[in-house]
């Protein structure tokens, strides 16, 4: 897992340790000292930590303007144990929801599995993006089962067009466009 870098080719684009409306502005990264792991696995040092002790995630990419954010996550998501939503919306969700972020990608692939507790703030995170949504881009198919379980696709978009999305061909602009129109044929 120590090998698993976050995305970045957007970096010349954008960097929360450099934006001052980020949770993580400030952070300083090495490239050489491994300070987070999932259990017993080191995880690159590229990745923020946020009050979990098995989620991590990074912020590859924030517009204040037109509302949206891209978040890719790794580790293992654990509501039952950690309370993993809760961290992750008082930590991270509500301070970008403070300025003007309503519409939320979150990247998956790396996520290996899911434990579930209450939807409360899930159903409080979806309530509060009035003008927005949230996505989920790239679970694996035995963590969106759990998702399922759980009953959270009452609040998350996530499945169809959003399972293997490719992504990485795109900019982040046509992320968000593309996972919008995805969203709108669903609503239509």
């Amino acid at each position: 897992m120590h090998d698993i870098e976050p995305y970045y080719n957007w970096l010349h684009l954008y960097n929360a340790a450099e934006d001052e409306q980020s949770p993580f502005f400030g952070r300083e990264y090495s490239e050489f000292t491994f300070t987070h792991a999932v259990y017993n696995y080191l995880i690159h040092p590229q990745w923020d930590a946020f009050g979990s002790n098995t989620l991590y995630l990074k912020i590859l990419y924030a517009d204040y303007t037109d509302g949206y954010a891209i978040l890719e996550l790794i580790g293992e998501w654990n509501d039952a144990l950690y309370n993993d939503i809760m961290m992750l919306k008082r930590e991270v969700i509500e301070m970008l929801g403070e300025q003007g972020i309503q519409k939320f990608i979150l990247i998956g692939e790396n996520v290996l599995n899911f434990h579930a507790s209450d939807d409360s703030y899930y159903e409080e995170w979806f309530q509060e993006t009035e003008d927005g949504w949230i996505a989920f881009v790239n679970f694996r198919d035995h963590v969106l089962d759990e998702f399922r379980r759980a009953r959270i696709d009452y609040y998350i978009n996530f499945g169809g067009d959003l399972d293997e999305f490719q992504w990485r061909k795109l900019s982040p602009r046509q992320m968000q466009e593309a996972v919008e129109a995805v969203i709108s044929r669903r609503i239509a």
